[in-house]
């Protein structure tokens, strides 16, 4: 069943000014008008029957259902999936918008809660479709075109059956995840909006203070990351006993489904084989010489220092323009970007800005970051940001919408289909940066303006390849270390600071206290081995783009086909009318290759 919507981690961004204009905010009516909305009470009350009626007419039967047995089954299935997201989308839609508020960390609780109770009837679903033998399953699937349509589900549920335990332990698992890793979310997403920072007397959230780390003035760069480091330091001991407790507790489960690695549950959810993502993985840190190392060589020589310090990773450019962006300029620029591939593109992505789809403004108690939640195929998707009037800030725009417009293609395939694995759920939204980006470096009337676009994309595309491999090493370094005890702050604090210097190169020093900014990263409480998603999606769009540039006309189709099959079809099929294979090795490289060639661009500029 759903759960609440995931902040995501991108870029460092918050604040607030006048000079953006108006910042648009959520308009949550098209999920439901109020807590107290009769409608909201009314699923409620709909969801509690329908979960004990499913039981009721299907537990310990579904091996007898015949064919039209088993569509009845899937489609009611698919109607209590759908209604139990709508009622954790709105809730936790509403949480993230002030996540300090009692009563709206309250209302979200009790909905989680009782949706978890609610739906432990229907753990035996999952568990008796993986009791059916496959000569069984496969007759009723050739028996009717209509059941066969959710085969993919079939066979994701099926994946799971090495490691799938009893009944009653898949149903006390289920029941107990409210107060499991769901409540130590929680704990992490108030810890982290509750912080509070002072900077020359001002006090500032987390992301006011983050987003000092891009100021053009070196001196604030370091007063953010020497705040953020004592701010981090004070509070590490909860963050170290966050991760401890989840990763314990994922290890147990882990252990006693028979996993054989603590990625084995990433990779079958992103329906990925693990050998591709170790060869992305591979690919990746082999290149970071020929990425992150060399271009951080050049950073450090633009901005004149004989050595790079962390707060100077992310600095602007001494010749970049720092004039802010307004929202009215962010959609002008995204709009015209999508429009120039396609005005199917811009179509979709309009309503997003005149329907109150998009949450832009910076708030106290919003949660940090910036994501896209699909809600439910029945209404549509809502977009997440901090807006600051950075350029960044509209390459994120670029990045959330190219979701949204996914999103919202995908759901004709319904609720159970319409869910791309995170693998290729990052592809439209990288594809929307690099349209974006491309359209602005057609656009540069001078060599310094080319030559800033070009060094913001590299670091934008190092912080989504190469920062979150070394995210992925780190993940892999932590679980692995927990599963022999206890972690003490310091042991992670080492094992965070042992995949840095490899990652980011020999331009930079490291500050006492940078060994703590594993603690605010929030994919490693909410989504444990997320992250290599955002590396895999650049590759595979730096490969998609230059298919793109070769192609003609007919590439656009294949596009919208591609994102309409939502998680209908695996990667190998999605990506076969393109004439790509993410499982070949060489592919990665073509990735690679793209971002070390505006490298090259870069150094030939100099």
């Amino acid at each position: 069943m759903r759960s609440t919507p995931t902040p995501a981690f991108g870029p460092d961004t918050t604040g607030g000014t006048a000079k953006l204009g108006t910042l648009p905010q959520w308009d949550l009516s098209d999920l439901y008008t109020a807590p107290d909305a009769p409608e909201f009470k009314r699923d409620l009350d709909w969801l509690e029957t329908a979960c004990g009626a499913f039981a009721d007419d299907f537990d310990g039967k579904l091996a007898t259902l015949d064919a039209e047995g088993m569509l009845d089954c899937v489609l009611r299935y698919e109607k209590i999936d759908m209604v139990a997201g709508r009622i954790m989308s709105y809730a936790g839609l509403r949480y993230y918008q002030n996540t300090l508020d009692a009563d709206r960390a309250k209302f979200m609780s009790d909905a989680q809660e009782k949706i978890t109770a609610f739906t432990t009837p229907l753990v035996f679903f999952s568990l008796e479709i993986n009791r059916i033998e496959d000569e069984a399953i496969n007759t009723l699937f050739a028996q009717s075109d209509a059941l066969n349509r959710y085969k993919p589900i079939f066979e994701r549920l099926r994946a799971m059956r090495p490691y799938q335990l009893s009944d009653e332990l898949e149903k006390f698992l289920h029941d107990q995840s409210a107060v499991g890793a769901a409540a130590w979310n929680k704990l992490f997403d108030e810890t982290i909006a509750g912080l509070s920072f002072t900077v020359d007397g001002e006090e500032l959230n987390i992301e006011g203070t983050l987003n000092l780390l891009s100021d053009k003035d070196r001196d604030q760069r370091e007063k953010g990351a020497r705040e953020l480091a004592r701010v981090f330091g004070a509070n590490v001991k909860t963050f170290a006993r966050v991760h401890n407790t989840l990763a314990k507790e994922k290890e147990i489960e882990d252990r006693w489904r028979g996993m054989p690695t603590p990625q084995t549950g990433r990779h079958l959810s992103n329906h990925v084989e693990p050998e591709v993502v170790e060869a992305l993985r591979n690919a990746v840190v082999k290149a970071y010489p020929q990425l992150s190392h060399r271009y951080y060589e050049l950073k450090r020589k633009w901005l004149g220092l004989d050595v790079m310090q962390v707060w100077d990773r992310n600095a602007p450019l001494p010749m970049e323009d720092t004039t802010l962006v307004s929202w009215e300029q962010a959609e002008k620029t995204v709009m015209e970007a999508y429009g120039a591939f396609h005005p199917k593109m811009a179509e979709l992505a309009e309503p997003f800005f005149n329907r109150g789809w998009i949450d832009a403004a910076v708030v106290p108690g919003k949660a940090p970051g910036a994501f896209a939640h699909p809600t439910v195929t029945d209404v549509h998707p809502y977009v997440m940001l901090n807006y600051l009037g950075k350029p960044r800030d509209v390459m994120t725009l670029a990045h959330e919408l190219g979701h949204g417009v996914h999103q919202v293609l995908a759901a004709g395939q319904g609720e159970l289909l319409a869910s791309t694995p995170l693998t290729l759920a990052e592809t439209a939204s990288v594809f929307g940066e690099m349209l974006t980006f491309r359209k602005l470096l057609d656009g540069a009337k001078t060599q310094e303006q080319r030559k800033v676009l070009l060094a913001g994309k590299v670091e934008d595309m190092i912080n989504t390849v190469v920062r979150q491999i070394a995210f992925y090493d780190f993940e892999c370094k932590l679980h692995d270390a927990r599963q022999a005890g206890e972690l003490t702050p310091d042991d992670i604090n080492a094992l965070w600071m042992s995949i840095q210097g490899e990652s980011l190169g020999p331009a930079f020093e490291y500050m006492d206290g940078y060994e703590t900014f594993w603690a605010y990263i929030p994919h490693f409480v909410h989504s444990p081995f997320y992250v290599y998603a955002y590396a895999f999606g650049d590759g595979l769009v730096n490969a998609l783009y230059a298919v793109y540039e070769e192609s003609g006309a007919e590439f656009q189709d294949k596009y919208f086909d591609m994102l309409r099959a939502g998680g209908s079809k695996h990667h190998k099929e999605l990506l076969a009318p393109f004439g790509l294979d993410a499982t070949d090795p060489a592919f990665w490289d073509k990735g690679l290759s793209m971002i070390s060639a505006m490298i090259d661009e870069l150094e030939a500029m100099e």
